[in-house]
């Protein structure tokens, strides 16, 4: 009976008074003891302010609704199918939407209630694949940076092929933890394709000069990734066998992680293009002095005019006086190693390979000037202080010092000399 006279009120109530009954209504639904018949018609009485003209009311229902898993599924699917503003309220948060239902409401809703579904709590990985293949820009960036969300490898992936160059985007995704490298590796693609199309277009360097400034900067960071990955050696097998497939393993960047000190790239690489175990690799790579490890290298593909390259990178990978392990980066001293093997052996052939030596010198000359100079501020201030603490102290001069302002002059003045304020505003007044 009090459902009937609610619905009967209704009809001429106030969109105000209507938005604050129907939340009432909604609680009572949601918390009292009704009876069955009570129940029904307060479900029916919920149900037609579905239609309500007003915002306000449909609103007051879902965030009456949104948290509630006694909430009735009709209801709550049929808000999550009003207008953006209401439809997010319950997308984002009800626990009685399944799976399919957030998927249908994905792909027919806009940025705002894809966005809703994608911050939710928890994201399933079936959601999160719909959201990266349908979803707006905002809503997968709310997905990447959503810790709650399942996201696969491959929706990732596509995420980086939809908006790869977007700085938002790929800033969200690397702050996801545990991204996998070679996604890594592809963000590091998008934003070299970024960067080379601005500026060309704006010709401020040759198209040709950006094209061989982002393979260098692309295969630099690639390397980083494969040093910095936690991932381990499946890690470094899945890189390369992305980097394979995508044809962006060339032979230049398994020599600049050896001069870098990433050997397992390197016999990542050989088993991934040999098709040989990996454990295999490694006994050949350490010997390679001898005619297994040059079968390996020409089993692999790789150009042969680079094998001596090879050879002495891998020998002066074995010094042990050389300080930088990390793999992140080229070794300027390895590189001079390598650079003076390989010129003691051209008759010509290698004039290629000399080249590019000679660029992964200058990089690491730039690179090891750039951390000096870096340290070099600090270390100054150390120095300074040490000599201003041992610095003797010098005679007074005989000369009367130099006042910076009249101030410095009076307090400085000695104090055997007085002056007569009085006597000197007298004589100012006077003329």
């Amino acid at each position: 009976m009090i459902v009937r006279r609610f619905m009967h009120w209704a009809r001429t109530a106030g969109a105000a008074q209507r938005a604050e009954a129907a939340a009432a209504l909604a609680r009572v639904y949601l918390i009292a003891d009704l009876e069955p018949a009570d129940r029904e018609e307060a479900e029916l009485a919920l149900t037609g302010l579905l239609d309500d003209p007003s915002p306000l009311v449909r609103r007051a229902l879902a965030e009456a609704f949104a948290s509630a898993p006694e909430a009735p599924h009709p209801i709550v699917l049929g808000l999550a199918d009003d207008q953006s503003d209401i439809s997010s309220i319950v997308l984002g948060r009800s626990p009685v939407l399944s799976d399919s239902d957030l998927i249908d409401c994905a792909a027919i809703g806009d940025a705002i209630a894809q966005s809703a579904v994608a911050l939710r709590p928890s994201v399933s990985a079936a959601v999160a694949a719909a959201i990266a293949e349908v979803g707006a820009r905002e809503a997968l960036i709310s997905l990447a940076i959503n810790p709650g969300a399942d996201v696969p490898d491959f929706s990732l992936r596509r995420m980086v092929e939809r908006f790869g160059f977007d700085a938002e985007m790929r800033e969200a995704l690397l702050l996801r933890p545990g991204l996998p490298a070679a996604l890594r590796a592809d963000l590091v693609a998008a934003m070299a394709d970024a960067l080379r199309a601005f500026v060309t277009e704006r010709e401020w360097i040759s198209g040709e000069r950006a094209q061989r400034v982002t393979r260098d900067a692309c295969e630099q960071a690639r390397v980083i990734i494969a040093a910095t990955s936690q991932e381990g050696e499946n890690g470094a097998a899945a890189l390369v066998a992305h980097l394979r497939a995508c044809g962006q393993l060339t032979a230049s960047l398994l020599l600049r992680a050896l001069l870098s000190g990433n050997a397992s790239l390197l016999e990542a690489a050989l088993a991934e293009l040999s098709g040989l175990p990996l454990l295999r690799v490694r006994g050949l790579t350490r010997d390679w002095r001898g005619v297994g490890f040059a079968a390996l290298y020409r089993k692999a593909g790789l150009p042969e005019a680079l094998l001596p390259a090879f050879r002495a990178a891998i020998e002066a990978l074995g010094k042990g006086d050389i300080g930088d392990v990390s793999g992140a980066s080229l070794s300027r001293q390895r590189v001079e190693r390598v650079l003076t093997a390989c010129e003691a052996e051209n008759t010509g052939e290698l004039d290629s390979l000399l080249a590019v030596l000679r660029r992964f010198a200058a990089e690491a000359a730039r690179d090891e000037a750039r951390q000096f100079s870096a340290a070099l501020p600090a270390a100054e201030g150390a120095i300074g202080l040490a000599a201003a603490a041992d610095m003797p102290v010098l005679p007074e001069a005989e000369e009367a010092p130099l006042w910076l302002t009249d101030q410095d002059a009076f307090e400085a003045m000695p104090v055997g000399i007085t002056i007569d304020l009085a006597a000197i505003e007298a004589e100012l007044a006077a003329a």
